[in-house]
C-alpha cells in the first residue's frame, strides 16, 4: 500500500470509521511540543524527534482509536544514548485513563537497549515486561506494532509477538475496551532512571539527540462523535481482520522464544514487588 492510496469504509453506518492507512506524517499527526525540535520531512514521509539539554519533543495524533492495529516504524538514537527515553504509545486521557506503553531506554555505545512495555487500565499501570532486543534498533528502521482488539493486547517487534496481555474480565481483571486512545511519542531526558537505574547520565556532548519516524500505518476504528461502537467481532469487511486476530501456535511459540531468551522482567514473577500476592492476571493469562 502506497502512502497514497488510502481505503475509508463505514461500518454498521455509525460515526465509527475503520481506516487502514499508510499514512503521511502532515496528515495524521501534530507535533505538540519542543519549539522547533520535532521536524516532518520528505514530504511527509519521515517525523524527527530531537533532544538537547534545553528540551526534548513530542507528537500526537490528530485521530483517536478504539481498537485498531497500529504499526510504525522507529531508528532509535544512535550512538551514546545514555539518559535518554523515546516513549511511543496510546493512551486516553483523565485519571483514569487507559494505556498501551512502548518505552525504549537509552544506553552506551555498542550497549543493548531496553524495551519497556506497560499496559495501564482505569489509571492503574504496575504491568511492566521489559526486554533487550535482539537487533541493534539505532542502525536501521524497525517496525513496532500494537494489535489491540476486544480479546487481546499484544505487542509485536518486526511482525514477533512479545507480549499478549488478554482479556479477563470474566474473571474481575480490568482490560481496556471503553476509552479511545491517541498515538503519542515523545524523546526526553531521563537520566535520573532511565539507564541503570540512574548510574549513566545523559552526555549532552552527544546532542541533540534524534529518534526517527517513518512508515505509519493505522489498521483501525478512529472514533468520532463519541457515540458508537465498534463493529461486532463476526464482521467480515476487508481489512479488519485484526479485530479477530489472536495468536496461533506458531505466533505462540515465536512469543515463548523472545520471552525466554530477551525478558529482562516480568512483574508476574516479582514476588519481591508484591508480598500480598502476585496480581491475578498472572495466575490466569
Amino acid at each position: 500500500m502506497t502512502s497514497r492510496h488510502t481505503t475509508i469504509f463505514l461500518l454498521l453506518s455509525s460515526s465509527l470509521i475503520a481506516v487502514a492507512l499508510a499514512g503521511n506524517f502532515y496528515n495524521d499527526f501534530d507535533i505538540t511540543w519542543g519549539d522547533g525540535r520535532g521536524k516532518i520531512l520528505n514530504n511527509g514521509q519521515l517525523l524527527t524527534l530531537n533532544l538537547d539539554k534545553t528540551s526534548g519533543s513530542g507528537f500526537q495524533s490528530k485521530n483517536e482509536y478504539l481498537y485498531g492495529k497500529i504499526d510504525m516504524q522507529l531508528k532509535l538514537v544512535p550512538g551514546n544514548s545514555a539518559g535518554t527515553v523515546t516513549a511511543y504509545y496510546l493512551s486516553s486521557q483523565g485519571p483514569t485513563h487507559d494505556e498501551i506503553d512502548f518505552e525504549f531506554l537509552g544506553n552506551l555505545t555498542g550497549e543493548p537497549h531496553t524495551l519497556h512495555t506497560n499496559v495501564f487500565t482505569q489509571g492503574k499501570g504496575n504491568r511492566e515486561m521489559q526486554f533487550k532486543l535482539w537487533f541493534d534498533p539505532t542502525k536501521d528502521f524497525h517496525t513496532y506494532s500494537i494489535l489491540w482488539n476486544p480479546r487481546h493486547v499484544i505487542f509485536m517487534v518486526d511482525n514477533v509477538p512479545i507480549r499478549d496481555y488478554k482479556n479477563l474480565e470474566a474473571k474481575g481483571i480490568s482490560f481496556p475496551k471503553n476509552q479511545p486512545m491517541r498515538i503519542y511519542s515523545s524523546l526526553w531526558n531521563a537520566d535520573d532512571w532511565a539507564t541503570q537505574g540512574g548510574l549513566i547520565k545523559t552526555d549532552w556532548s552527544k546532542a541533540p539527540f534524534t529518534a526517527s519516524y517513518r512508515n505509519f500505518i493505522a489498521n483501525a476504528c478512529v472514533w468520532s462523535s463519541g457515540s458508537s461502537k465498534c463493529p461486532p467481532m463476526q464482521t467480515s469487511a476487508a481489512g479488519d481482520n485484526w479485530f479477530n486476530q489472536e495468536l496461533d501456535s506458531t505466533s505462540q511459540e515465536r512469543m515463548r522464544w523472545v520471552q525466554k531468551n530477551y525478558m529482562i522482567y516480568n512483574y508476574c514473577a516479582d514476588a519481591k514487588r508484591f508480598p500480598q500476592g502476585l496480581p491475578p492476571e498472572c495466575s490466569l493469562a
